[in-house]
């Protein structure tokens, strides 16, 4: 049976949340879920090396990030991208991520984020808006699954405001974004949805 990708992006970290509890207690494996959240504003205590400036780990191994134990929020791990800065993070779709940040490639780190999507089946402009959606503050949760349960998945996820990635696509390019830009300064706007964010 086919597998398949369904992403979404969230305004909040808990919206994010309440959605990966939601999908596991439906009984989704939490080895099949993603979550990637800015943590500007500490959301994780972390124990930071680094600064968060240049994709340096920042207390998570790889194998937390990747996930494991209880349930995936249970493994969540704090580390920086740049043009991002600090994100928790946690699941299949980080695993790239992981790897690059604690082999120390921050440029790596970066692209992992879009390449993951894109080989999991994201169409590239789509995991652009969700990296950039992440940057301005926004949560992304990622899920793998069949046929059988992508209906399941997407109420699960579409029950908690996602936001459309195609209306913040038009909003972005409407202030002259074009592409996810990983050497651009982060954003300390709250909302992944804020058409004027203030800049570090």
């Amino acid at each position: 049976m086919a597998t398949r990708t369904i992403a979404r992006l969230y305004d909040t970290h808990a919206d994010a949340t309440q959605v990966v509890t939601g999908l596991e207690a439906a009984g989704v494996p939490h080895s099949d879920i993603s979550i990637v959240a800015n943590n500007r504003d500490d959301r994780a205590v972390t124990d930071r090396h680094g600064d968060p400036g240049t994709g340096a780990a920042t207390g998570a191994t790889a194998g937390a990030l990747i996930g494991g134990g209880a349930g995936l929020l249970a493994g969540i791990g704090a580390v920086a991208i740049p043009g991002i800065g600090p994100v928790v993070a946690a699941g299949w779709l980080v695993a790239t991520l992981a790897g690059a940040v604690t082999g120390g490639a921050a440029g790596a780190a970066a692209g992992g984020l879009i390449g993951s999507l894109t080989n999991s089946g994201v169409p590239e402009r789509e995991a652009h808006v969700y990296a950039e959606g992440v940057r301005r503050g926004g949560s992304l949760v990622t899920v793998r699954t069949d046929d059988a349960r992508a209906l399941e998945v997407e109420r699960i996820m579409d029950a908690t405001r996602p936001l459309d990635w195609t209306e913040r696509d038009r909003t972005y390019r409407s202030e002259g974004w074009e592409r996810f830009d990983s050497d651009a300064p982060a954003y300390t706007a709250p909302l992944a949805g804020s058409t004027r964010p203030d800049r570090l």
